[in-house]
């Protein structure tokens, strides 16, 4: 297995130290100058602006975004409602969307649950205008077993998305070591490329705090609003990440 990392602005996933991924959830331009302020209090390595939560045209906001934050690397994400996000979208305008968003942003997250060629080809697109795909998977209902997760990533990595990533809902404790068997399957034995695996929820808490681990690349910890149930103060994260020595 030959594994790479790769490197956003000046940042590398996948080096052994998980990244710290700050969500904004901005509805409106005055939100989000209220959320920018709280994220720039915090300790984080990313920013995501989830466009699925603002109100108007996302595009705009991301280009200030780029510009208040010019050395930040920026995640530009629309969480679909079928996946747990805040609004559906027609895929066509989902596309259009995202392409318009690899003008400004580094990183863009594309759903898995769309469809293996769509993802295929959309992912190709975006990579050649020189944003790098995250191929997401989220199970609000439940965890799949260690083996459909870890196939799941595999399958991921094959239609080409520079990180994939699976968040899934622990019902009881057994299911957050599903996720975590999971997790150190990938790193010992299948990933080529950097992963994310979180189990979401007060159960899962422990999966955004073991990167080192497990070999998940990004956790996700808030400043303001939270963007996914389980998610915690990104001070709080960095400091057991410093005290664990990651």
């Amino acid at each position: 297995m030959n594994y790479h990392t790769i490197t956003v602005r000046t940042l590398t996933l996948g080096d052994g130290r998980p990244k710290i991924c700050v969500p904004i959830t901005a509805r409106n331009r005055a939100e989000l100058g209220e959320q920018l302020l709280k994220v720039r209090a915090v300790p984080c390595d990313m920013v995501e602006l989830r466009a699925d939560y603002y109100e108007g045209d996302p595009i705009g906001e991301l280009a200030a975004l780029r510009e208040q934050m010019p050395k930040m690397p920026l995640l530009f994400t629309f969480r679909t409602k079928a996946e747990g996000g805040e609004r559906a979208i027609a895929l066509e305008e989902y596309a259009s969307l995202n392409r318009r968003a690899a003008a400004a942003a580094d990183l863009i997250d594309l759903e898995y649950h769309l469809g293996a060629e769509f993802l295929r080809g959309l992912c190709r697109e975006l990579q050649e205008s020189g944003v790098k795909v995250i191929a997401s998977f989220h199970d609000f209902q439940k965890t799949p077993e260690a083996d459909a997760l870890v196939q799941l990533l595999c399958t991921m990595q094959e239609l080409g998305a520079d990180v994939t990533k699976a968040a899934v809902m622990p019902r009881k404790d057994g299911d957050v070591w599903t996720l975590l068997r999971a997790a150190a399957e990938m790193k010992e034995q299948y990933a080529d490329r950097p992963y994310i695996m979180m189990s979401m929820g007060r159960l899962g808490g422990i999966s955004r705090l073991a990167g080192t681990l497990t070999g998940s690349a990004v956790t996700f910890a808030t400043a303001a609003a939270s963007s996914a149930p389980g998610q915690m103060d990104a001070r709080l994260v960095a400091s057991v990440l410093a005290a664990l020595g990651e």
